[in-house]
């Protein structure tokens, strides 16, 4: 299922429940989760939505992200009972800020949700190695001379080994269990050497956990932290230890897979930033 849905076709299935697929930039935003008194994703979609449709709306997301995290694929769902007559797409980004966008509207059969039905959730963590200011909201600046790129592909490679990210969790008490099934661990860097992603897939992930192994194989790149050290922490992953997650504008929210619906992120600057073509290459 690919494209904008054909908004007359919308008009014959009123109360139906709608997946949202949008993209959006998080450096403005305290993460994707309401709160009170601060600015988040969440409440300035549910703000657009109630002044288009004239309606009180609250909404479900596929997941959460922290402040200033990005996502380039991002599902949420709604329920609307009585549909709309007008380009619900077009009146949205029209009164949306530049740094959220709507790309599609899906209906759905039945009740699916957004965020217990997702399968798959992949993240992408951006680093560059020199000071660069057309970089400084899209990617995480680390000035490292020099990185064991070895250490740290072993590192990851680590992660597919183990389940339990109970160490790797800054408030684990919060979750019912901190089980995850990482099914992707990879590393790439560019041509030059001065930038680095990692991009990591599983069944779910918790709070700042990408971003806390992100600091993680940084600290292996650079001697801070043994091999050993890391995995005792996966071994043992309820041992006390220090984390540091790394910095938050370098991390995206890159795809959310369902067993019903997978398409392709619609935004095209993560691709671009990720490396197209051969600028890339994986360690």
């Amino acid at each position: 299922m690919s494209g904008v849905i054909d908004i007359l076709a919308l008009l014959f299935f009123p109360g139906l429940r709608y997946y949202f697929h949008i993209g959006y930039h998080g450096t403005n935003y305290s993460g994707w989760q309401r709160h009170p008194n601060t600015v988040t994703v969440q409440s300035v979609l549910e703000d657009a939505l109630h002044n288009v449709l004239k309606i009180p709306i609250s909404v479900s997301g596929c997941g959460r992200t922290d402040a200033h995290v990005h996502a380039s694929q991002f599902f949420f769902h709604l329920d609307i009972e009585k549909a709309w007559h007008f380009d619900l797409i077009f009146r949205l980004n029209k009164t949306l800020p530049d740094d959220i966008a709507i790309f599609d509207i899906i209906p759905m059969e039945g009740l699916p949700h957004a965020r217990f039905d997702a399968t798959d959730r992949s993240y992408d963590y951006f680093i560059h190695t020199y000071k660069d200011p057309f970089l400084s909201n899209f990617s995480s600046l680390y000035l490292i001379n020099s990185y064991d790129t070895a250490l740290m592909k072993r590192a990851l490679k680590l992660l597919l080994k183990y389940n339990d990210y109970h160490a790797f969790c800054k408030l684990p008490t919060r979750n019912e269990h901190t089980i995850c099934n990482i099914t992707e661990a990879d590393m790439f860097i560019d041509e030059s050497g001065d930038k680095i992603r990692f991009h990591i897939s599983a069944n779910r992930f918790l709070g700042k956990m990408i971003r806390i192994i992100a600091g993680k194989l940084i600290d292996i790149g650079t001697g801070r932290v043994s091999i050993d050290e890391f995995e005792h922490h996966l071994i043992n992953p309820k041992l006390p230890q220090i984390v540091k997650p790394a910095y938050p504008q370098g991390l995206y929210l890159s795809k959310i897979k369902y067993p019903y619906l997978d398409i392709p992120p619609r935004s095209t600057f993560c691709r671009m930033l990720a490396g197209e073509g051969n600028s890339w290459k994986m360690i």
